[in-house]
């Protein structure tokens, strides 16, 4: 009899957890952007096993849903930070919370080449800095690694508290620096860079000559060279920071020679290159409101460099580069790209289609039917800084927005 029961309460419970993954969400009434340049008033967005499986003006809310009134809301895919270092570092200052950093100011006189360094490795899927973001509707980071001139792999995550990656190796990060090199020589850099890869393409054709020491020294050791081989091969994208006009005219030169593919972050001065990264096809992922020059290398940079760049043929990117406690104000850059010129679509785009096709984030990025429900319903413009993020689902699930700060504040209130 015991086991009888035993066996009827684990059916039980097993039908209702299937029960509890199966219910439907539905957001009713709500200004649902679609897509970048594709908006539907009144709208209805159904929600079903981490899917959306409808969205329209003429969409029925299905029995049993859970639903969020959207009246007055504005509904968006859920953003995705570019290049973060959320869920890599907690407390800058404290060593103990820092991954995927090599503390090397100088990538020419360091170690140079950490290539076979991958972000899973580093990233805590519930680090405070990941509950930040959320509440600023990040759904998706691509953790990536720096410090160093061949810096390693990124990998993107879901800010469900999943520990799996849903893209790893996301891509290869060089950082050439904004100044080259503290201390260092920008050419120096470069010829590194090229040498590396000289090195790795030597590797990938001879390895079993390596293995048998007939090959001249190369700079990095074996794991580096193997990681390195999807990216000749053109199937992993190299993500390079680069500021001056001149650093990023010899990254356009070296992918050319390489057949890389490649996006430039930082872009300082990308605006001035405007008509060779179209060509290109290159992207470009900056801060707008980097507009100070951070060194007499890159001084040339404006306001409205992401909407000269756009106004180019510049496929752009927005991000905040790296800072983790500061992705939460990733909409807010976006904002301000929109009040120097460039278009709200094509900021909207820039935090949510642009980094989902550079990474291959298939099914993100929009609200299509089909796609993975990772959604945000915000109290109004989600560009406006008095914006709030008031729900946040991500892979079909709505997420709390608690955070380390929010529960300090409840706790000491009094």
């Amino acid at each position: 009899m015991r086991i009888v029961a035993s066996l009827s309460l684990l059916a039980t419970l097993a039908l209702l957890a299937v029960t509890a993954h199966a219910e439907p969400i539905a957001i009713v009434g709500a200004k649902v952007h679609v897509k970048p340049g594709q908006v539907v008033d009144n709208a209805t967005v159904v929600i079903d096993n981490g899917k959306i499986t409808a969205v329209g003006a003429n969409v029925a809310a299905p029995a049993g849903a859970k639903v969020i009134d959207g009246k007055g809301k504005v509904v968006t895919a859920g953003l995705i930070e570019a290049v973060s270092a959320v869920g890599l570092v907690g407390v800058d200052l404290e060593s103990s919370s820092v991954d995927g950093r090599f503390g090397a100011t100088d990538p020419v006189h360091a170690d140079p080449v950490h290539a076979s360094y991958d972000a899973r490795d580093g990233f805590a899927p519930r680090d405070i800095t990941v509950g930040v973001a959320r509440t600023g509707g990040i759904t998706v980071v691509v953790a990536a690694p720096a410090g160093a001139l061949v810096a390693g792999q990124s990998a993107a995550f879901a800010l469900d508290s999943s520990t799996d990656a849903i893209r790893a190796p996301a891509a290869m990060h060089v950082d050439l620096g904004a100044n080259g090199a503290a201390g260092g020589s920008r050419g120096k850099a470069l010829e590194l860079l090229r040498e590396i890869l000289d090195d790795a393409r030597a590797y990938g054709r001879d390895k079993a000559g390596y293995d048998r020491n007939q090959k001249r020294r190369m700079i990095a050791d074996h794991l580096d060279l193997d990681a390195l081989q999807p990216v000749l091969a053109g199937r992993v994208p190299v993500v390079v920071g680069a500021d001056s006009e001149a650093d990023i005219r010899a990254v356009l030169r070296i992918a050319a020679d390489y057949k890389l593919r490649i996006a430039i972050t930082g872009g300082a001065e990308a605006w001035r290159v405007g008509k060779e990264l179209a060509a290109a096809k290159v992207p470009v992922f900056l801060d707008p409101m980097q507009n100070l020059p951070g060194s007499l290398a890159a001084s040339d940079v404006n306001d409205d460099g992401a909407a000269v760049l756009d106004k180019a043929g510049v496929t752009v990117g927005i991000s905040t580069l790296g800072t983790a406690g500061m992705a939460r104000t990733l909409r807010q850059l976006a904002g301000n790209a929109v009040g120097h010129g460039m278009p709200w679509d094509k900021a909207l785009a820039a935090v949510t289609t642009v980094p989902a096709a550079l990474y291959g984030l298939a099914g993100r990025g929009t609200i299509e039917k089909g796609n993975v429900a990772d959604v945000v319903v915000w109290s109004g413009d989600p560009l406006e800084l008095t914006t709030a993020a008031e729900t946040v689902i991500i892979n079909g699930k709505v997420q709390s927005l608690e955070t380390h700060q929010t529960r300090l504040l409840q706790r000491y209130r009094k």
